[in-house]
């Protein structure tokens, strides 16, 4: 699938909030095609696109660090909500409940997997972001013979969006937070009861099953795009070891996206 055409089913498939934060691909590639075009205006038209290429690097930064900043404070809330409900009715707090222990938990683990799933969203949101930028790069040098993709992807490999380390340790740790509350819920089967019962679903259940799908397909693309294939070559990400299909198993989700 070109590259074009997998950044849109990405926009289609995130979340709303997120749509116009992704990379302006189509403008990249239409400014390249300006400068490969038009010899007397060459000057003023790479002068544009590297213009175009900052601001797009800025836009990315901005999302990213403020999604991480949120994502860093929720699940601190959440763990502060565990250790609440521990105190209070927990089986050793201050009034044991175990209808009000087993409901509080409940709807924390459940908080807890849309939170999960928006965080992988956003290391997905990095690694097509990144290819973006090393394949427009890629035709820019193609189309007008220069060498503007090494060092500017040097640069793009200190940005905040690149630098997905935190991210990556929120989404373990999430997952160790929702293994310390309630056992798992039995996954339901694809066109069964619990399938049937998702199209009869309030309002809150269907977003938190749409971003359970977005998330399965987040996988399904950061897999593709940390495959190793030539087509990347040198600036490509490197094979993917997190997230991976355990954690598909984490979120208790029918196969929805068959994954390689």
């Amino acid at each position: 699938m070109k590259f074009g055409k997998r950044l849109k089913r990405q926009v289609e498939e995130t979340l709303p909030g997120w749509r116009d934060k992704f990379l302006s691909y189509k403008d990249l590639k239409r400014q390249v095609r300006l400068i490969s075009s038009d010899a007397s205006g060459r000057a003023a038209g790479v002068v544009e696109f590297v213009r175009m290429l900052n601001a797009e690097v800025d836009k990315l930064n901005a999302f990213f660090i403020e999604q991480e900043e949120d994502f860093v404070i929720r699940h601190k809330e959440m763990r502060d909500r565990i250790r609440a409900a521990e105190e209070t009715v927990g089986p050793g707090g201050a009034r044991p409940s175990a209808a009000e222990y087993v409901a509080e938990m409940g709807k924390i683990r459940r908080c807890l997997v849309d939170l999960h799933g928006e965080m992988v969203l956003l290391v997905n949101y990095s690694n097509v972001n990144y290819t973006g930028l090393a394949k427009i790069l890629k035709k820019y040098d193609k189309r007008t013979g220069d060498l503007l993709r090494l060092p500017f992807i040097e640069k793009v490999l200190t940005q905040p969006f690149f630098t997905t380390d935190l991210i990556s340790q929120l989404v373990k740790e999430c997952e160790n937070t929702m293994d310390s509350v309630l056992p798992r819920p039995a996954a339901a089967e694809p066109g069964g009861e619990g399938a049937q019962s998702q199209s009869r679903a309030p309002p809150e259940s269907v977003a938190r099953w749409s971003i359970l799908k977005n998330t399965v397909a987040a996988l399904v693309t950061m897999q593709e795009l940390r495959r190793g294939s030539s087509t990347y070559g040198h600036f490509s990400l490197p094979p993917l070891s997190f997230p991976n299909a355990d954690l598909l198993q984490s979120l208790q989700l029918p196969s929805l996206i068959p994954i390689q």
